[in-house]
């Protein structure tokens, strides 16, 4: 397996004094080029294991391998967060090129990926002209611009309209396809989770495990809202009605079955 993760515990300092517990035995693997979703209510420790997962937590009991090697000894990693973390000072091209590596600069990657992302007219902007799905993209394209064998997603396109998301996950899977790469992708929402995913883990409430691993065997492309989308996540509901709670109309929040 690409990547292996077996955190037996992960503690953080509480505000009430002693220790807050946010993992405990979570445990899974994933394939190389394999896009795996992570759904779980909020605090469940999803972006506690993205951290964990590259490199920027090391404090914890448990041991993470990707690629046979060591978070912070693997090859370089593309990391998205919730925001889009654009430096205000420099443009959109300042901002992809400063993370890329000497060969994909040599490559014109920065450029050609901005293109791709109908951002090339908007090069030389700085981050506070752009809406917020352009500055979505432009962070895409920061994360992919070093073509990373693995790519870390922390709820990349929450508060984006509808047609905005939709799009930069076609541009997502397009990147993660044309180039192999494993992704761990966390999300609250249950049918972006199912459009993207070759396979969604579900995690408990605090501290997290995971408490379903559930393969999507739909075909792709798969259509925002389609039939067989629809289908799949009504019959996995049925199958597993406890796996949600608290489930507000925009499936925002999601608890896996009682244990």
């Amino acid at each position: 397996m690409f990547l292996e993760v077996d955190v037996a515990e992960k503690k953080f300092p509480s505000v009430e004094g002693g220790e807050f517990v946010a993992l405990s035995g979570l445990k899974f693997s994933v394939s190389k080029g394999q896009f795996t979703c992570l759904v779980g209510p909020s605090g469940t420790g999803k972006t506690t294991l993205l951290n964990i997962l590259s490199g920027l937590d090391t404090k914890y009991q448990g041991s993470v391998s990707i690629d046979g090697k060591t978070p912070k000894a693997a090859l370089p990693l593309g990391y998205m967060f919730q925001s889009p973390r654009l430096m205000p000072w420099l443009t959109v091209l300042e901002n992809v090129s400063i993370v890329a590596n000497e060969e994909a600069r040599s490559e014109g990657r920065p450029e050609k990926l901005l293109e791709e992302m109908d951002l090339g007219d908007f090069m030389q902007t700085y981050p506070n002209r752009l809406s917020g799905g352009m500055q979505r993209r432009a962070a895409l394209a920061r994360a992919f611009v070093n073509q990373p064998p693995m790519l870390l997603l922390d709820e990349p396109f929450i508060s984006l309209d509808t047609p905005v998301a939709d799009r930069l996950r076609h541009l997502l899977l397009d990147l993660c396809q044309a180039h192999n790469a494993t992704v761990v992708f966390v999300t609250h929402d249950l049918r972006e989770a199912v459009q993207l995913g070759d396979r969604i883990l579900f995690m408990s409430p605090s501290p997290g495990r995971v408490v379903l691993d559930k393969p999507v065997e739909l075909a792709r492309p798969r259509v925002s809202e389609g039939e067989e989308m629809e289908t799949f996540r009504s019959q996995l509901l049925k199958d597993h009605p406890d796996i949600l709670a608290g489930l507000d109309k925009e499936e925002a929040a999601i608890v896996p079955a009682h244990q």
